[in-house]
């Protein structure tokens, strides 16, 4: 175990203020006191002040946040007991309103937009889904607003379980092509047993792969070490990393945790082999097409250049395909040229082949996506 550990010790720390595109998620535990079930409103202008702090560093910045099911609880005086599913649900309909006002009114002075987006874990498996979200933030973050996200737990069919949001902010990190993460937690990272019990526990500052030992270290979900488990968070870690986006567990308990961050303190850092951007393009490059689109000189030029392809660049539209599935971009030649994801079905494609974005929704008599295929979404 002690060579494991100083190898991680040798592998290179990332850096929070290096990030371009920052997912935080922050538990229950650390924004709503657990006594009185109020919300910590001290903590969450702190946080609010670190937002705008790495905002003002050029950096885009997204919240992965729960809290919905524990200030709505009080509210409808549900008690500190477990709850039923429909109890959950109800609490966090009542609570879900609470958290948006106040994240808002914390990230109002500092002149910041506050966006709220409900998902579910099924949002990052249905392909269409998935692009729809992802447009989503990609907007948001243009226009500098801060997207804060949770489970929509007010019609989750699934038992609601804390801890879920450990890898919903995973997920979300992916979408967004974030290229870190950050799981503020009751802990300050990783450690080789539990510190709580036992004294001669190390802590482990950067982990360059996710091991059976790791795994072992991790414990079982509910161990105490954090509300959902240290389980959950190399869950998370395993699905961030595979996409390019290195994660760290850090104490959020503290006032201004980022800052925190920023100014050395200690966390542990689970580092990516590889950028988003890369990442993203290696997965679609393994996909097998479900259709083809035939492109003009002109279109075949523009994306050798990084552009996105335009309907109005498209000349034959082959296969029958759903929005969202992969397709083959081929030149005049037929020769392909690279792999993307669609933005339209096969019947949408066709019928705005070869004409300018914006005659789109005289076409389809709906609005569309200027882009048939977007950059992000390609691999050429």
């Amino acid at each position: 175990m002690a060579a494991l550990t100083e190898t991680h010790r040798d592998a290179t720390l990332p850096a929070l203020t290096q990030a371009r595109r920052l997912v935080v998620k922050i538990g229950s535990a650390l924004l709503v006191d657990q006594v009185t079930g109020a919300l910590r409103a001290d903590w969450l202008r702190a946080l609010a002040a670190d937002v705008a702090m790495l905002k003002a560093r050029g950096m885009d910045v997204i919240l992965v946040s729960s809290g919905s099911i524990a200030l709505g609880r009080n509210v409808l005086a549900l008690g500190q007991g477990a709850l039923s599913l429909d109890e959950a649900q109800a609490a966090a309909s009542v609570g879900q309103i609470r958290l948006a006002r106040a994240y808002e009114a914390a990230l109002e002075p500092h002149g910041i937009v506050a966006a709220q987006i409900l998902l579910t874990l099924d949002d990052s498996a249905d392909r269409r889904r998935y692009l729809n979200t992802r447009a989503t933030f990609a907007a948001l973050l243009a226009r500098g607003a801060v997207p804060i996200v949770n489970e929509n737990d007010t019609i989750a069919t699934d038992e609601i379980r804390y801890g879920d949001n450990d890898r919903l902010a995973a997920n979300v990190a992916v979408m967004a092509g974030a290229d870190i993460c950050v799981l503020l937690s009751d802990i300050d990272g990783l450690y080789t047993a539990n510190p709580r019990v036992d004294a001669s526990a190390r802590h482990l500052s950067v982990v360059a792969s996710i091991t059976p030992d790791i795994e072992a270290m991790a414990g079982d979900a509910g161990t105490g070490l954090s509300k959902g488990g240290m389980k959950t968070k190399l869950m998370a870690a395993r699905t961030a990393t595979a996409a390019g986006c290195a994660m760290a567990i850090a104490q959020g308990a503290g006032l201004n945790p980022l800052s925190a961050m920023t100014q050395g303190a200690r966390v542990t850092w689970f580092t990516a082999t590889l950028d988003p951007q890369t990442a993203r393009k290696a997965w679609i490059s393994a996909m097998k097409p479900k259709g083809a689109l035939r492109l003009d000189a002109g279109a075949a030029a523009a994306l050798a250049r990084g552009k996105s392809l335009l309907p109005a660049g498209v000349v034959a539209v082959m296969g029958d395909f759903q929005r969202g599935d992969p397709v083959a971009m081929e030149g005049p030649d037929g020769a392909r040229l690279g792999l993307g994801l669609s933005r339209y079905t096969a019947t949408e494609a066709r019928a705005i082949a070869g004409h300018r974005s914006d005659e789109i929704t005289a076409i389809l008599g709906y609005p569309g996506r200027a882009a048939l295929v977007h950059r992000d979404d390609m691999a050429v």
